[in-house]
C-alpha cells in the first residue's frame, strides 16, 4: 500500500507544484495520474521516489515514510521502484546490455559499481530480462541507434532489473506514435498483471487512460481535482472532463484539445 499524505512541493522559485496532495494506492494497482502539462504529474512522481524532495506532508510504502529517508536506508527502499522516463533518460554513447544491466547498481558495492563489475546471477537475469522485453538482439547497440519504441523497452528493461515491486512511469508513450504507444503500454501492463507489479503512470491522452488504468488521479494546478476507478473514467462526464482539463479543452475520442495540448 502507497499512501499520499498533505504531499505539497513548492520549488526554489516560489512554485508550488503540488499542494497538499493525498491518496493511496493499492497494491497491484495501475493508477494513472491525468492532467495537463504543468499540472504537477512529473514532481509527483519525482516526490515518490525522492528524485525530489517534498517539501511538507509524508509518503508511506508499505509502513515506510520514505520522506524521512536518507542515505542507505533511502538507495535500499529506491531499489524496490523502478522509474520509466518520457524521454527514456539512457546513456546513449552506452550499449542496450549497459544501460540495462545498470538496472543493479543499487545492489552493487561500491567499488563494484565505480568499475561497472557485475556477479554472474545479474548477467544472466540481465540475459532474461531483454529477451521478455524483445530487445535480445540489440544488446550490443549503442542505444542511440535504436528506435524511440526500442530505447523505451530498454528504459524498462533497466527497470525490471532493479526487481521493483512498484514502477512509475512518467509519460512513458508522450514521445511514441498510437501503435507504439499501445505496444509499450502493454508491456507495463503485463508487469501489473503477471508480475504483481504496482504502476503509477502519468498519461496525456485520454483514450489510453481509458484503456490501462484501474484507478485514476486527476491534478490540476498541483491540487487533486478528481479521483475515480475504471468505470468512472469510462464514464467521465463533460463537467469533470472540464474541472480537470478546463473550460478551453474540447474531448475527442483520441486526445485533449485546446491551447493547453502538448
Amino acid at each position: 500500500m502507497l499512501e499520499i499524505k498533505n504531499l505539497t512541493k513548492v520549488y526554489e522559485d516560489g512554485t508550488v507544484a503540488l499542494k497538499n496532495v493525498s491518496f493511496s494506492v493499492k497494491d497491484g494497482e495501475f493508477l494513472v495520474v491525468i492532467g495537463l502539462s504543468g499540472s504537477g504529474k512529473s514532481t509527483l512522481l519525482r516526490c515518490i521516489n525522492r528524485l525530489i524532495k517534498p517539501t511538507e506532508g509524508q509518503i508511506i510504502w508499505n509502513g515506510i515514510n520514505l520522506t524521512e529517508l536518507e542515505g542507505e536506508d533511502l538507495r535500499k527502499a529506491r531499489r524496490k521502484i523502478g522509474m520509466v522516463f518520457q524521454h527514456f533518460n539512457l546513456v546513449k554513447r552506452s550499449s542496450v546490455y549497459q544501460n540495462v544491466i545498470s538496472g543493479r547498481l543499487g545492489y552493487a558495492k561500491t567499488l563494484q559499481s565505480m568499475i561497472g563489475k557485475f556477479s554472474e546471477s545479474d548477467e544472466m537475469k540481465a540475459a532474461s530480462v531483454v529477451q521478455r522485453l524483445g530487445i535480445s538482439d540489440q544488446t550490443h547497440k549503442r542505444a542511440d541507434e535504436l528506435s524511440g519504441g526500442q530505447q523505451q523497452r530498454v528504459g524498462i528493461a533497466r527497470a525490471l532489473m532493479q526487481e521493483p515491486e512498484m514502477i512509475l512511469a512518467d509519460e512513458p508513450v508522450a514521445s511514441l506514435d498510437p501503435v507504439l504507444a499501445h505496444s509499450i503500454l502493454g508491456i507495463i501492463e503485463t508487469l501489473n498483471r503477471e508480475d504483481g507489479l504496482t504502476v503509477i503512470c502519468s498519461l496525456h491522452y485520454l483514450d489510453l487512460v481509458q484503456r490501462y488504468a484501474t484507478s485514476v488521479v486527476g491534478l490540476k494546478d498541483g491540487e487533486i481535482v478528481y479521483q475515480g476507478s475504471k468505470a468512472d473514467i469510462m464514464a467521465l462526464s463533460d463537467e469533470q472532463f472540464k474541472q480537470i482539463y478546463g473550460a478551453e479543452a474540447e474531448r475527442t475520442s483520441a486526445s485533449i484539445e485546446g491551447q493547453h495540448t502538448k
